[in-house]
């Protein structure tokens, strides 16, 4: 019988035998976040361009801000992409 070490145990745990339970999260945090800037970019009616125009940034940058699986995004972009939809970033370090 071939025994799964993982059967049964929490995916996180499988991720991290893995060598990639960081990697997971930090996909997952910035497809979250590009999601929500998205919706903030539909819900206020603005284009790429006017929001590149608000954060005094390319077009490109915002394209790479947005984009999903573009992880290397900076605070500062972050923080520039908030406030050009009046909003502010809150970060919280939580237990491991």
């Amino acid at each position: 019988m071939n025994k799964n070490k993982h059967r049964g145990g929490d995916f996180r745990d499988f991720l991290k035998d893995e060598g990639i339970l960081a990697e997971v999260e930090t996909r997952a945090m910035k497809q979250a976040m590009s999601l929500q800037l998205n919706r903030l970019l539909e819900k206020q009616s603005l284009t790429k361009a006017e929001m590149a125009t608000r954060m005094k940034t390319s077009r490109a940058a915002v394209d790479r801000l947005l984009d999903a699986g573009n992880t290397s995004v900076t605070l500062t972009t972050l923080a520039k992409a908030a406030s050009a939809l009046g909003r502010k970033v809150k970060i919280e370090l939580v237990p491991a």
